[in-house]
């Protein structure tokens, strides 16, 4: 017998199924020779949420939550982060190689040239209300310019592909910046193709009538790691909706909104925007043994503690914090940040939280980062799904590359009625 397989013994039959071993897996359509007798469908898993399921293959992120690892195409986070430029990174994401000299110069030339909007777009943005949300704004957008490049359906031709990827990666910090500036009731602002990926972002969300914008390198060399940070994380909830809706073969514009509206949540991209809740809710350091007391007792959740997959520190956390510190030397000190350092220091501290492995997420520092660089609570899932962009078309690309990836499409567990008897209306109860 294979030494990589699994020995399975059906109790109701009394017949022993060998199902092969490979990464550590078995494929679920194996279970389905488990049956107990001809007319039986044969046995499924049951796994909601997906705890358990892995529904691909990749070669894009590796995580091990137990020992608080992120890789990038085998290179880990800290190492990206600390030598590269986003777009290094996206490149990287995409395509498997970090660009050398001349393959980043024109990667990023055409980026450059892909972040303006057409002034249709731009009118379609104006029609939303004076209040609405940037989130909203950023998915409705999104998925409009399905409309304005109907080539993008072309979805099988790499070169198409490769097109629409470098026009979402130009277009959505334009259409983010816009809807910030549709939110505060300012003009919106033109790219400057003079400037640098996130300096240009900063340029489209804060100019106002000086000749040049010009960003501060440390508060745009910060959103670069941020926007590092947060580019992809394997299967997540948004990620999985945009696998989902591409293996129908939606065109990546649609797909990309599909995955956006996914992150919108409040348990996905809009987390960091409950820390920042928190804290307020808390107030002062001297309100955090009491606050603590009131989340060990059950009375609510240390928000930016913990995650799905991290049974460690999240390596981002450690990196972000650092970035933290470099942003409020320039934009001075925040009150914000000594709340969230005391409440880190007692929580790593408390039995409670390390016998549950409750660490820093990402989100627990990005927040405060944001709020000092300037930015409204309501766009910290907007700056998320910026850099979130080029890790849903990775994966979007992989996916449709994949030949053993079909349409997406989970079984169920019937639990409802059995076959029922119809009643007529005038024999239905009150």
């Amino acid at each position: 017998m294979p030494q990589d397989t699994i020995t399975v013994t059906d109790n109701r039959t009394g017949q022993s199924y060998t199902l092969p071993v490979e990464n550590g897996t078995i494929r679920a359509m194996d279970m389905r020779k488990i049956k107990t007798g001809p007319g039986d469908f044969g046995l499924m898993t049951y796994d909601p949420a997906f705890m358990n399921t892995a529904s691909c293959k990749s070669a894009i992120t590796f995580i091990d939550g137990d020992k608080g690892i992120l890789r990038y195409r085998g290179y880990p986070i800290e190492v990206l982060a600390e030598n590269c430029t986003y777009l290094e990174v996206a490149y990287l994401l995409l395509f498997g190689e970090l660009p050398n000299e001349a393959q980043l110069k024109d990667w990023v030339h055409d980026i450059t040239h892909h972040t303006m909007l057409h002034e249709t777009t731009k009118k379609f943005m104006e029609g939303f209300r004076d209040n609405a949300h940037p989130m909203a704004m950023l998915v409705s957008t999104v998925a409009a310019l399905s409309a304005v490049y109907p080539d993008a359906k072309n979805i099988h031709d790499p070169e198409t592909r490769l097109l629409q990827i470098k026009r979402l990666l130009g277009k959505v910090p334009s259409i983010a910046a816009f809807s910030y500036r549709h939110l505060v009731g300012f003009p919106y602002i033109y790219p400057d193709n003079d400037l640098t990926y996130t300096e240009n972002f900063m340029n489209m969300l804060w100019k106002m009538v000086e000749p040049k914008y010009l960003a501060h390198p440390v508060l745009a060399r910060a959103l670069d790691i941020l926007f590092i940070l947060h580019a992809d994380h394997e299967q997540n909830c948004s990620t999985n909706a945009m696998r989902a809706v591409g293996s129908a073969q939606a065109d990546p514009y649609l797909a990309t909104a599909a995955a956006a509206a996914a992150l919108s949540g409040p348990l996905h991209g809009g987390a960091n925007e409950e820390v920042l809740r928190m804290l307020d809710e808390i107030g002062s350091k001297e309100n955090i043994p009491d606050y603590i007391e009131k989340i060990k007792a059950g009375k609510g959740r240390l928000m930016g503690f913990g995650h799905r997959v991290y049974k460690n520190f999240d390596p981002r956390a450690t990196i972000i914090k650092r970035t933290a510190e470099s942003v409020f030397e320039v934009t001075g000190p925040n009150e914000k940040l000594d709340i969230a350092l005391e409440l880190e220091r007692i929580a790593l501290e408390d039995e409670y939280f390390i016998q549950r492995k409750l660490y820093p997420n990402v989100d627990f520092y990005s927040g405060i980062i944001y709020q000092a660089m300037g930015f409204k609570p309501e766009m910290f899932t907007v700056l998320f799904a910026i850099p979130r962009t080029v890790g849903w078309l990775a994966q979007w690309q992989e996916m449709l590359t994949d030949p053993e990836q079909k349409i997406a499409r989970p079984r169920q567990i019937w639990i409802g009625n059995d076959t029922r008897e119809f009643v007529p209306m005038d024999k239905r109860g009150k």
